[in-house]
Protein backbone atom coordinates (compact mmCIF):
# COMPACT_ATOMS: atom_id res chain seq x y z
CA UNK A 1 0.00 0.00 0.00
CA UNK A 2 1.18 3.50 -0.78
CA UNK A 3 0.92 4.54 2.88
CA UNK A 4 3.60 1.97 3.76
CA UNK A 5 6.16 3.60 1.48
CA UNK A 6 8.66 6.30 2.49
CA UNK A 7 7.76 9.92 1.80
CA UNK A 8 9.02 11.55 -1.37
CA UNK A 9 12.46 13.06 -1.20
CA UNK A 10 12.68 16.82 -1.71
CA UNK A 11 16.21 17.54 -2.95
CA UNK A 12 15.71 21.25 -2.19
CA UNK A 13 15.66 20.38 1.51
CA UNK A 14 18.99 18.56 1.35
CA UNK A 15 21.24 21.56 0.78
CA UNK A 16 24.11 21.77 -1.70
CA UNK A 17 25.59 18.58 -3.11
CA UNK A 18 29.13 17.98 -1.84
CA UNK A 19 31.25 17.83 -4.97
CA UNK A 20 33.69 15.35 -3.48
CA UNK A 21 30.89 12.87 -2.76
CA UNK A 22 30.00 12.49 -6.43
CA UNK A 23 31.43 9.44 -8.15
CA UNK A 24 31.50 9.11 -11.92
CA UNK A 25 31.36 5.94 -14.01
CA UNK A 26 32.27 6.69 -17.65
CA UNK A 27 30.33 3.64 -18.84
CA UNK A 28 27.13 5.12 -17.39
CA UNK A 29 27.22 8.02 -19.84
CA UNK A 30 27.86 5.64 -22.72
CA UNK A 31 25.10 3.13 -22.04
CA UNK A 32 22.37 5.12 -20.29
CA UNK A 33 20.39 6.03 -23.41
CA UNK A 34 20.46 2.50 -24.81
CA UNK A 35 19.23 1.19 -21.46
CA UNK A 36 16.61 3.93 -21.22
CA UNK A 37 15.18 2.88 -24.59
CA UNK A 38 14.58 -0.61 -23.19
CA UNK A 39 13.15 0.73 -19.93
CA UNK A 40 10.64 2.84 -21.84
CA UNK A 41 9.30 -0.39 -23.35
CA UNK A 42 9.20 -2.59 -20.25
CA UNK A 43 8.42 -0.34 -17.28
CA UNK A 44 4.89 0.64 -16.29
CA UNK A 45 3.77 4.22 -16.87
CA UNK A 46 3.50 4.77 -13.12
CA UNK A 47 4.74 3.02 -10.01
CA UNK A 48 7.82 2.42 -7.91
CA UNK A 49 11.05 1.15 -9.48
CA UNK A 50 13.71 -0.35 -7.22
CA UNK A 51 17.24 -0.11 -8.57
CA UNK A 52 19.58 -2.65 -6.97
CA UNK A 53 23.29 -1.72 -6.89
CA UNK A 54 22.82 1.86 -8.08
CA UNK A 55 26.54 2.62 -7.93
CA UNK A 56 27.39 6.25 -8.61
CA UNK A 57 23.74 7.28 -9.07
CA UNK A 58 24.18 8.62 -12.60
CA UNK A 59 21.83 6.05 -14.10
CA UNK A 60 18.96 6.63 -11.68
CA UNK A 61 19.13 10.40 -12.17
CA UNK A 62 18.98 10.00 -15.95
CA UNK A 63 16.10 7.52 -15.80
CA UNK A 64 14.08 9.53 -13.28
CA UNK A 65 14.47 12.71 -15.30
CA UNK A 66 13.35 10.91 -18.47
CA UNK A 67 10.49 8.93 -16.86
CA UNK A 68 8.72 11.44 -14.59
CA UNK A 69 5.66 9.24 -14.10
CA UNK A 70 7.74 6.75 -12.11
CA UNK A 71 9.26 6.97 -8.65
CA UNK A 72 12.76 5.51 -8.35
CA UNK A 73 14.24 3.91 -5.25
CA UNK A 74 18.04 3.65 -5.58
CA UNK A 75 20.04 1.35 -3.32
CA UNK A 76 23.60 0.21 -2.74
CA UNK A 77 25.48 -1.60 0.04
CA UNK A 78 28.34 0.92 -0.15
CA UNK A 79 28.13 4.10 1.99
CA UNK A 80 30.37 5.84 -0.55
CA UNK A 81 27.99 4.94 -3.37
CA UNK A 82 24.97 6.11 -1.38
CA UNK A 83 26.67 9.44 -0.71
CA UNK A 84 27.36 9.77 -4.43
CA UNK A 85 23.75 8.95 -5.31
CA UNK A 86 22.54 11.62 -2.89
CA UNK A 87 24.96 14.17 -4.34
CA UNK A 88 23.89 13.51 -7.94
CA UNK A 89 20.20 13.75 -7.00
CA UNK A 90 20.64 17.01 -5.10
CA UNK A 91 22.53 18.54 -8.02
CA UNK A 92 19.89 17.39 -10.52
CA UNK A 93 17.04 18.66 -8.31
CA UNK A 94 14.76 15.74 -9.17
CA UNK A 95 11.83 14.97 -6.88
CA UNK A 96 10.86 11.48 -8.12
CA UNK A 97 13.87 9.76 -6.54
CA UNK A 98 13.78 8.51 -2.97
CA UNK A 99 16.75 8.57 -0.58
CA UNK A 100 19.16 5.71 -1.33
CA UNK A 101 18.71 2.56 0.73
CA UNK A 102 21.47 0.43 2.24
CA UNK A 103 20.67 -2.83 0.48
CA UNK A 104 22.88 -5.86 -0.07
CA UNK A 105 21.38 -8.09 -2.75
CA UNK A 106 22.55 -11.21 -0.93
CA UNK A 107 21.02 -10.23 2.41
CA UNK A 108 18.48 -12.54 4.01
CA UNK A 109 15.91 -9.73 4.19
CA UNK A 110 15.24 -6.69 2.04
CA UNK A 111 13.34 -3.53 3.02
CA UNK A 112 9.58 -3.90 2.53
CA UNK A 113 8.96 -1.40 -0.25
CA UNK A 114 6.64 -3.28 -2.67
CA UNK A 115 8.22 -2.27 -6.01
CA UNK A 116 6.37 -2.40 -9.31
CA UNK A 117 9.64 -3.19 -11.14
CA UNK A 118 13.23 -4.01 -10.25
CA UNK A 119 16.27 -3.02 -12.31
CA UNK A 120 19.88 -4.08 -11.80
CA UNK A 121 22.67 -2.82 -14.05
CA UNK A 122 26.19 -4.28 -14.16
CA UNK A 123 25.99 -6.05 -10.81
CA UNK A 124 25.84 -9.84 -11.12
CA UNK A 125 29.33 -10.18 -12.63
CA UNK A 126 31.04 -8.03 -9.97
CA UNK A 127 29.48 -9.72 -6.96
CA UNK A 128 29.38 -13.25 -5.54
CA UNK A 129 26.80 -15.63 -6.99
CA UNK A 130 24.86 -15.24 -3.73
CA UNK A 131 24.03 -11.69 -4.84
CA UNK A 132 22.33 -12.98 -7.98
CA UNK A 133 20.51 -15.58 -5.90
CA UNK A 134 19.30 -12.91 -3.50
CA UNK A 135 18.28 -10.59 -6.33
CA UNK A 136 16.03 -13.17 -7.95
CA UNK A 137 14.69 -14.57 -4.68
CA UNK A 138 13.64 -11.20 -3.27
CA UNK A 139 12.39 -9.84 -6.60
CA UNK A 140 10.38 -13.02 -7.05
CA UNK A 141 8.82 -12.56 -3.64
CA UNK A 142 8.12 -8.84 -4.04
CA UNK A 143 6.92 -8.40 -7.63
CA UNK A 144 3.38 -8.98 -8.83
CA UNK A 145 2.55 -11.23 -11.77
CA UNK A 146 3.71 -9.66 -15.03
CA UNK A 147 6.06 -7.19 -13.34
CA UNK A 148 9.59 -6.93 -14.78
CA UNK A 149 13.00 -7.66 -13.35
CA UNK A 150 15.55 -6.06 -15.69
CA UNK A 151 19.25 -6.94 -15.87
CA UNK A 152 21.94 -5.34 -18.02
CA UNK A 153 25.52 -6.41 -18.51
CA UNK A 154 27.83 -8.89 -20.24
CA UNK A 155 26.88 -12.57 -20.10
CA UNK A 156 28.16 -15.89 -21.40
CA UNK A 157 25.83 -17.58 -23.86
CA UNK A 158 25.66 -21.32 -24.63
CA UNK A 159 27.50 -22.37 -27.79
CA UNK A 160 28.69 -18.80 -28.35
CA UNK A 161 32.37 -17.98 -27.77
CA UNK A 162 33.02 -14.88 -25.71
CA UNK A 163 34.06 -11.81 -27.63
CA UNK A 164 37.75 -11.03 -26.99
CA UNK A 165 36.90 -7.94 -24.95
CA UNK A 166 34.47 -9.85 -22.76
CA UNK A 167 36.89 -12.76 -22.36
CA UNK A 168 39.59 -10.36 -21.16
CA UNK A 169 37.11 -8.64 -18.85
CA UNK A 170 36.00 -11.97 -17.40
CA UNK A 171 39.60 -13.00 -16.74
CA UNK A 172 40.40 -9.69 -15.05
CA UNK A 173 37.34 -9.97 -12.80
CA UNK A 174 38.20 -13.50 -11.71
CA UNK A 175 41.77 -12.42 -11.01
CA UNK A 176 40.49 -9.65 -8.74
CA UNK A 177 38.03 -11.95 -6.96
CA UNK A 178 37.45 -15.65 -7.74
CA UNK A 179 33.76 -15.19 -6.87
CA UNK A 180 33.32 -12.62 -9.64
CA UNK A 181 33.06 -13.13 -13.39
CA UNK A 182 30.64 -13.12 -16.29
CA UNK A 183 27.63 -15.31 -15.60
CA UNK A 184 26.25 -18.01 -17.84
CA UNK A 185 22.93 -16.93 -19.32
CA UNK A 186 21.64 -20.47 -18.84
CA UNK A 187 22.46 -20.34 -15.11
CA UNK A 188 20.80 -16.94 -14.74
CA UNK A 189 17.72 -18.18 -16.60
CA UNK A 190 17.53 -21.29 -14.40
CA UNK A 191 17.79 -19.12 -11.30
CA UNK A 192 15.01 -16.91 -12.64
CA UNK A 193 12.75 -19.87 -13.37
CA UNK A 194 13.27 -21.24 -9.86
CA UNK A 195 12.29 -17.83 -8.49
CA UNK A 196 9.02 -17.66 -10.42
CA UNK A 197 10.03 -15.78 -13.56
CA UNK A 198 9.40 -16.58 -17.21
CA UNK A 199 12.22 -17.01 -19.73
CA UNK A 200 14.01 -13.72 -20.45
CA UNK A 201 13.32 -11.32 -23.26
CA UNK A 202 16.82 -10.71 -24.63
CA UNK A 203 17.98 -7.58 -26.43
CA UNK A 204 21.44 -7.08 -27.90
CA UNK A 205 23.11 -3.94 -26.57
CA UNK A 206 26.21 -1.94 -27.50
CA UNK A 207 29.69 -3.08 -26.45
CA UNK A 208 28.75 -6.78 -26.29
CA UNK A 209 26.22 -6.36 -23.49
CA UNK A 210 22.72 -7.78 -23.14
CA UNK A 211 19.43 -6.56 -21.74
CA UNK A 212 17.49 -9.31 -19.98
CA UNK A 213 13.86 -8.73 -19.00
CA UNK A 214 12.32 -11.36 -16.75
CA UNK A 215 8.56 -11.22 -16.12
CA UNK A 216 7.09 -12.59 -12.92
CA UNK A 217 4.77 -15.49 -13.67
Amino acid sequence: MASDRPAFWNPAEQGTAPALAKLSAPAAARNRDAILAILREILPAQGLVLEVASGSGEHVVHFARSLPGLVFQPSDPSPQARASIAAWVVEADIANIRPPLALDASAAAWPDIAPDAVICINMVHIAPWSAAEGLFRHAGEGLAAGAPLYLYGPFKRPDCPLEPSNAAFDASLRERDPQWGLRDLSAISALAEASGFAAPEIAEMPANNLSLTFRKR
